[in-house]
């Protein structure tokens, strides 16, 4: 049966993904360090775990499982959770799964290494209403995929 996990530290569609969860009946895991208020609905659970580097990412690499879906901005913790058979879609609609992810781990491993060395890359675009818009969509679709069995 098909989770969804979210890394809620500073994620900025938490209430969408759960939006999304519930009505699709997902039992859904937000996984942070604090800071997060309990709901109502149980098919939602808050995970705290300890403060410290990837204490959340450990959290959802040990208990997602193939055909899970996970909310993360973290390349490396996408990687990760691909590995395992899950599908990662990103607060701006993004998904990343076996087919992508190589390039985009090395093109986020090359920046960073610049980044390091001084060169200045600049950020990414600001957060839109069309990112939301396509956050909700594709994790409707990719939710819908995987519960009906057609991965």
């Amino acid at each position: 049966m098909t989770k969804l996990f979210v890394d809620s530290d500073g994620c900025p569609v938490r209430e969408e993904s759960i939006k999304v969860a519930c009505r699709n009946n997902v039992e859904t895991f937000l996984v942070c360090a604090g800071g997060i208020r309990p709901y109502e609905n149980p098919l939602v659970q808050i995970i705290f775990v300890k403060e410290g580097l990837d204490s959340a990412d450990d959290w959802i690499v040990e208990n997602i499982e193939v055909n899970d879906i996970a909310v993360t901005t973290d390349i490396p913790l996408a990687g990760r959770c691909i590995s395992k058979g899950a599908v990662v879609v990103k607060p701006n609609g993004d998904i990343l799964s076996d087919n992508n992810i190589g390039p985009i781990l090395a093109s986020r491993n090359l920046n960073m290494s610049l980044r390091e060395s001084g060169i200045e890359l600049g950020g990414p675009p600001p957060y839109s209403k069309s990112d939301r818009s396509n956050f909700s969509s594709n994790l409707e679709n990719i939710m819908k995929k995987l519960i009906s069995g057609n991965s």
